[in-house]
């Protein structure tokens, strides 16, 4: 089955998506109507709405992944944190927001990439990074807010 293209779809890459970027993604696709779908190489549970779907992949590397990339489509929102995933996104001129409420756009990916690459070089020498620290309600609020802006940019194209 074939997604619609350039629709202003959110697509979430579930499996490592905090439960509270969860709950305020549902909040606003309930809200906005806005299609949603996560996915995760697990069952993942949503609210009953139409709209609002969860589709499990099969295990493996980039299974997930690449299912989103393939699936979403210029003008769409992806929510994820791993950052080559998101070059591939932005490739394809749909927007990326980090659960943190970052976005990552064209002027930083490279950037991004190249710390990520650093990093992983790092950890593969031994050294012990200790993973990102939690959320913060800061967090939560900065994802709001770049989800609002992002919705509120959709009402405004639909209404033109």
């Amino acid at each position: 089955m074939s997604e619609p293209v350039g629709t202003g779809q959110i697509w979430a890459d579930a499996d490592a998506l905090p439960v509270a970027m969860r709950e305020i993604l549902f909040k606003a696709a309930l809200r906005t109507g806005i299609p949603l779908t996560l996915i995760a190489n697990q069952s993942i549970q949503t609210p009953a709405a139409r709209h609002i779907r969860s589709l499990q992949v099969a295990q493996g590397y980039d299974v997930a992944d690449n299912e989103i990339v393939r699936r979403c489509a210029p003008g769409d929102l992806v929510i994820t944190s791993d950052i080559p995933l998101a070059a591939e996104i932005i490739d394809k001129q749909a927007e990326v927001v980090t659960p943190r409420g970052e976005a990552l756009t064209p002027e930083n990916i490279r950037q991004k990439l190249n710390m990520r690459d650093f990093m992983e070089s790092m950890r593969s020498s031994g050294l012990q990074s200790g993973g990102p620290p939690p959320l913060t309600p800061r967090d939560r609020q900065n994802f709001a807010k770049r989800l609002d802006q992002w919705l509120g940019r959709q009402t405004a194209r639909d209404l033109s």
